[in-house]
């Protein structure tokens, strides 16, 4: 019935639209499983994609969907259908307003993912005010709606303001409920005899304010800050700071900082352990030596609730590829990596190749054992139409878990545009 009620939402949309665009992708996924007795089955994953948007004026409707299977051997919930988005949009209306309904994305929060409800944004002069409601999602993002909107819903807003050129600045909340799901479960009475007992959890739930600022200075500076507070444990959730300085000719200067609590939900059993934050701050340097080499290096130290660690990275960015070396060390463990990428596209964009290649060496602590990974890619796309193209890709890794282990991807794209106006 709910999905006889979203073709109901698209047949009359298509029929009365003015463009359609979008994308379908066809792809197939290989790997080999290993049990715990060693023996191997071969996978065969299948997906077939499509981005949709239909057209007509300020109004629009804009579907993501994915159905996968897997034509080799099935797995849990085979096969599966994902609606990501569908949703109908106005755009522009009254020269302030865009107002979406249906299945949506919630981008940039705290809490992130996808629901089912309504969004409203009014922006006028510089200044912005947005909120949004509704509920939670099932798992694989099956089309279906929650049964209780008062118990498993999402909601929030947002005030972003443009006071002076180069400034902005914002406000937001978001307050996300789960429903608990109750279920029966075997106990044993005060008589020691087994009786089914139906458990009732308390829901969990984020409730989240944040604060943003940036400010940019074109060819000079810019300048990011963002800080989350948690209302349910009353602490702060995120410190996030990030800026770059590029005046000097060719040279670039970026320094970051994040301080994060984990993040857990109120009323979770998890919520009682005794848990502790971390300080991340890195800082990094990229030189331009011609227009089409940079050479990129940075440093990062991590601190713990006991303890710190360290990472390293430098590396070289060319119009052909890149070439990196990364080090981390200290209570994160012990790891050097070498990697390589490379690409060229020939024939006018008719064919493009790519390649790369890997190899990392790792340990826990300073005491175990060393480990090695080493990894291949090979890839090749071929575009004969701007709409149309094929990509086949190949990966191989070696270490002591996936012992030659071999995957081959292949998917076909797509793209369509089309004005038309059929009634």
């Amino acid at each position: 019935m709910k999905k006889l009620l979203a073709l109901l939402l698209i047949i009359p949309a298509v029929l009365s639209a003015q463009n359609i665009n979008g994308r379908v992708s066809s792809s197939a996924y290989t790997f080999e499983r290993f049990d715990v007795n060693r023996d191997s089955e071969t996978y065969v994953r299948t997906f077939q994609s499509l981005l949709l948007n239909v057209n007509k004026g300020q109004f629009a409707l804009r579907t993501r969907l994915n159905f996968e299977a897997d034509i080799a051997n099935s797995l849990d919930n085979d096969p599966r259908f994902r609606m990501y988005n569908l949703y109908l949009e106005g755009r522009n209306l009254f020269d302030i307003a865009t107002l979406k309904v249906g299945r949506q994305s919630l981008i940039a929060s705290p809490v992130g993912g996808v629901y089912d409800g309504a969004s409203l944004k009014l922006k006028h002069s510089g200044y912005e005010v947005s909120g949004f409601y509704g509920g939670n999602v099932p798992a694989y993002q099956k089309l279906e709606l929650t049964d209780d909107f008062s118990k498993d819903y999402v909601m929030g807003g947002k005030i972003k303001m443009n006071p002076i050129d180069n400034l902005r600045f914002g406000l937001s909340y978001v307050d996300k409920n789960f429903k608990a799901r109750s279920y029966e479960a075997i106990r044993l009475d005060e008589n020691f005899n087994p009786i089914t007992l139906l458990i009732q959890k308390n829901s969990n739930h984020y409730k989240f304010g944040a604060a943003d600022v940036s400010y940019e200075m074109p060819k000079v500076f810019e300048v990011y800050s963002k800080v989350e507070y948690d209302f349910n444990f009353e602490d702060l959730s995120k410190i996030e700071v990030s800026g770059r300085y590029e005046q000097i000719e060719k040279l670039g200067v970026s320094i970051y900082y994040n301080y994060r609590e984990p993040r857990v939900r109120y009323n979770s059993i998890f919520s009682v352990f005794n848990y502790g934050n971390t300080q991340e701050i890195e800082a990094g340097v990229d030189y331009k030596l011609t227009d089409l080499i940079t050479i990129v290096g940075k440093f990062g130290n991590v601190e713990y609730e006991d303890d710190n660690s360290q990472r390293f990275s430098v590396g070289v960015n060319t119009n052909m590829g890149s070439f990196s070396y990364r080090k981390t060390f200290g209570y994160a463990g012990e790891l050097d990596a070498v990697s390589l990428y490379t690409a060229k596209t020939f024939l006018e964009g008719f064919l493009t190749s790519s390649a790369g290649v890997s190899y990392t060496a790792y340990k826990l602590s300073p005491d175990s054992d060393k480990n090695y990974i080493a990894t291949v890619l090979l890839g090749v796309n071929v575009k004969p139409y701007k709409t149309f193209s094929v990509d086949l890709q190949g990966q191989y890794m070696n270490n002591p878990i996936y012992n030659n282990d071999v995957r081959l991807l292949l998917r076909i794209n797509h793209w369509f545009n089309t004005n038309l106006n059929l009634l």
